[in-house]
């Protein structure tokens, strides 16, 4: 049977619910029973084995537990029904899975791991964590084995993910100048670069690149391709191959892409990594293209019609990821322009049996220069027409992102009074039970605040005929709220002791919060 959530009543007489939600001791009994859940360092052994404590560089050793996500399980299947001024306490909060996803992300953003071997810090960025999983890197993309780390900055607080290309020795320092270009570009399906320095740090020349971190990405390599890929292979009853990814995931990556290419190109430079080890999934059906600037600076600079062939090669190279995707066949964007017309084309028929005409069409016109080269110059084969023939699909990739965007806004309007709450929680707590202040030791005994002092007691101290505490988040709300507002309502306040008893509106109440708070707040309080 499953445990019913407590209810808040609105209207009704204060409740005793039999769970609480905020309570997360765990009976002696049963913490014994329970798992000692630790992250699996398995895949990190290469940088050795991190301290417990993945919070506080230079902290003591301890205990490291994850969070307790089990806190936050979804409320179960089952109807519950509630009349219409009744509402369950988790409708006055985000949902369970974005709070959990939230808290995911942010516990990846603070995890460090001071044991890691690494250099302490680079420039003004310290407490590198490294992102990659396999030790094995491959020179493929960039001509350079890389690395990926995420450190914090000295200078804002913040988070950055750093890629590291080992062995790179920079010959002319005006190459790393393009660097400024990229960093004004923005759009959002781009990963945004901010520098890029060299180092010898790691005991080589190498130089670093610091983008924007984005938390728990994965690759679209690891996506579609790697041991946990997302969409196996599918068979039907004859054994042969059939679609695994849904079309509207793959318009949703031809829509995004093109949109980061077209804002590229307009600045007359070219991405040149379009490569699906390049490009990370961030969210849901949120791709970016990452890795940005790093061919320029590798590569050197280009003239106007090497670049125009670069951005040529760019719409190319998606059109074979998209086509890989489409098919689950790896080989086609990891032969690179070696791959053969026969394979591409065998796989066009594949994509035109089990997808649309558009999605096909979309995918020759994308593939179309691997046969018949084309000059950029003709305005045959570039990112604007492209987009126009799409703008279909565009259409209905906004109208998906406004509906996601209503559902998250939906989400916030469940928070947007909180932070008005505890503003107004922190002022009572300022406010109620402090020992002493100007020279008075019964100061918050006295005047405006003994009523604040009442008033708190007929919130969160009440108790019920039996005497047991009620615990009503209704009534704490209702409460609050009505306070905020400063409604003419009266509220009857009755002393610890029952031996006074006070009538007072709570528009007076909230006159007695802002004089007394104003009164700590004096310069000489």
């Amino acid at each position: 049977m499953y445990n019913q959530k407590p209810m808040v009543n609105i209207n009704s007489q204060p409740f005793v619910p039999s769970y609480n939600p905020t309570q997360i001791s765990v009976e002696p009994q049963l913490a014994q029973n329970m798992p000692n859940q630790r992250y699996d360092y398995n895949s990190m052994a290469q940088y050795a084995t991190p301290a417990p404590d993945l919070y506080y560089q230079q902290a003591q050793a301890a205990h490291y537990q994850p969070l307790q996500y089990h806190l936050y399980a979804p409320l179960p299947p089952h109807k519950m029904s509630l009349l219409p001024y009744q509402r369950t306490v988790q409708g006055f909060f985000l949902s369970d899975n974005i709070r959990e996803e939230l808290q995911r992300k942010s516990e990846a953003s603070l995890q460090i791991l001071p044991t890691s071997g690494l250099p302490e810090s680079l420039d003004v960025y310290y407490s590198l964590v490294p992102l990659d999983t396999n030790a094995e890197r491959s020179n493929r993309v960039f001509g350079y084995p890389s690395w990926i780390y995420k450190a914090f900055s000295k200078s804002d607080g913040n988070t950055y993910a750093l890629r590291r290309l080992e062995g790179f020795k920079l010959a002319d320092e005006k190459s790393i100048a393009t660097v400024q270009q990229w960093r004004r570009l923005s759009n959002a399906s781009m990963v945004t670069l901010f520098e890029a320095f060299t180092t010898r740090a790691f005991g080589d020349n190498s130089i670093i690149f610091v983008y924007d971190y984005h938390p728990l990405s994965s690759t679209l390599f690891d996506t579609h391709f790697g041991p946990g890929a997302r969409y196996p292979v599918v068979r039907n009853a004859n054994g042969q191959i059939g679609p695994s990814v849904p079309e509207q995931v793959l318009w949703s990556y031809l829509v995004q892409l093109s949109s980061a290419l077209k804002t590229i190109h307009a600045a007359n430079l070219a991405a040149r990594v379009m490569d699906p080890s390049k490009i990370i999934l961030t969210s849901k059906m949120r791709v970016r293209l990452s890795a940005m600037g790093i061919m320029d600076v590798v590569g050197g600079s280009v003239s106007k019609e090497a670049m125009q062939m670069l951005q040529l090669e760019d719409l190319v190279n998606l059109g074979r990821l998209i086509l890989s995707i489409a098919c689950n066949n790896q080989s086609i964007i990891s032969m690179g322009s070696s791959v053969s017309l026969q394979l591409i084309s065998k796989n066009l028929d594949f994509t035109g049996k089990f997808y649309s005409v558009g999605l096909k069409n979309a995918l020759a016109y994308l593939l179309a220069s691997t046969s018949t080269p084309v000059s950029a110059e003709s305005g045959i084969n570039n990112v604007d027409d492209f987009v126009h023939m799409i703008a279909p699909y565009y259409q209905q990739n906004l109208n998906s992102s406004l509906h996601y965007q209503d559902s998250l806004e939906s989400e916030l309007s469940r928070e947007v009074e909180n932070g008005r709450l505890v503003r107004l929680l922190c002022k009572f707590n300022f406010i109620n039970e402090r020992p002493e202040y100007d020279h008075d030791p019964a100061w918050s005994e006295t005047g405006d605040r003994y009523l604040l002092k009442l008033f708190r007691d007929y919130v969160f101290h009440q108790t019920d005929e039996n005497g047991h505490p009620v615990v009503d988040l209704g009534h704490v709300l209702r409460s609050l709220n009505k306070l905020d507002a400063g409604v003419d309502e009266k509220v009857m306040l009755v002393s610890r002791d029952e031996q006074s008893c006070l009538i007072v509106s709570y528009k007076e109440l909230k006159s007695c919060v802002d004089v007394v708070f104003r009164d700590l707040c004096r310069p000489n309080g």
